[in-house]
């Protein structure tokens, strides 16, 4: 190994051990936390999304199992549950080696799509629909006649899984676009994506645009939650009537209002430097 590639390792590893830190500790704050499994959480999967559009898909990959033992040492109490030891590995197989390593494919969109914040959303989307299909998998196999009733189990762990797969994938949807639009993260170091002529346009936008990702995630907590009985873990649509809309709604348009005022505080500061 020559000395200019040891450097870069040692960043690739750095940075790694500091994302799966980060994801970990957002993991463990949880917005919305199941009966039988699952949480929505405060976007915990966008470190590791973030590691592999740097590094790519073989480094996320990597960094995403091994977020995944740490996730599996942390959760090792659902194992008690299972005397068989072929149970014990498809739950560590499907609900935390590979749920977590596919978070390594989220860097797949950096070079077909130029933009990065779509690029980044797009491989959230992506990584949350594989990591979906892996707990359903799990569930209609391995829970079934557990949490999961045998008959209808395929549907029932369909169901079930989206209800916090879906918002969960939505907040780091959410999440990865905001980042993506203020960080560059294609060079050896992170820095501002866009170069303002006016600071105060530029603290505008990331203000802004944090406003407005708060806002969607508080929404799509507050409605998903009330979709699924909280005895039973089924989804109910009929749920959604006890959604605080009024909140919702407050939220949204306090969020709305702020951003048009910082966008005409941004255009007044834009025709003052062109005078």
């Amino acid at each position: 190994m020559t000395s200019n590639t040891k450097p870069r390792l040692a960043v690739r590893l750095t940075e790694s051990a500091v994302m799966i830190a980060l994801a970990t500790i957002l993991s463990l704050f949880k917005l919305v936390d199941l009966p039988y499994g699952g949480s929505i959480t405060l976007a915990s999967m966008l470190p590791i999304l973030l590691i592999a559009y740097r590094f790519g898909t073989a480094w996320g990959l990597l960094t995403g199992f091994v977020h995944g033992v740490v996730q599996f040492v942390l959760g090792t109490s659902v194992l008690s549950h299972f005397s068989s030891a072929m149970s014990v590995a498809a739950i560590i197989l499907f609900d935390y080696f590979l749920a977590f390593a596919v978070i390594g494919l989220g860097g797949l969109f950096k070079k077909c799509i130029k933009q990065q914040n779509l690029a980044l959303c797009t491989g959230a989307v992506l990584v949350g629909v594989l990591r979906y299909i892996c707990h359903v998998i799990s569930g209609c196999t391995v829970w079934a006649g557990l949490s999961i009733p045998t008959a209808g189990a395929l549907t029932y762990s369909l169901v079930y899984n989206a209800t916090y797969m879906i918002p969960e994938t939505l907040v780091l949807a959410l999440a990865a676009y905001y980042i993506g639009s203020a960080v560059d993260f294609s060079g050896n170091r992170l820095t501002a994506l866009k170069k303002e002529t006016v600071t105060q346009g530029r603290t505008a936008r990331l203000i802004s645009g944090a406003l407005l990702c708060c806002a969607g995630i508080f929404d799509v907590v507050s409605i998903f939650k009330t979709l699924q009985n909280a005895e039973t873990g089924e989804f109910d649509i009929t749920g959604i009537v006890n959604t605080n809309w009024v909140a919702v709604a407050a939220v949204t348009a306090a969020a709305v209002l702020v951003c048009i005022v910082l966008v005409l505080i941004q255009r007044a500061a834009g025709r003052k430097v062109k005078n």
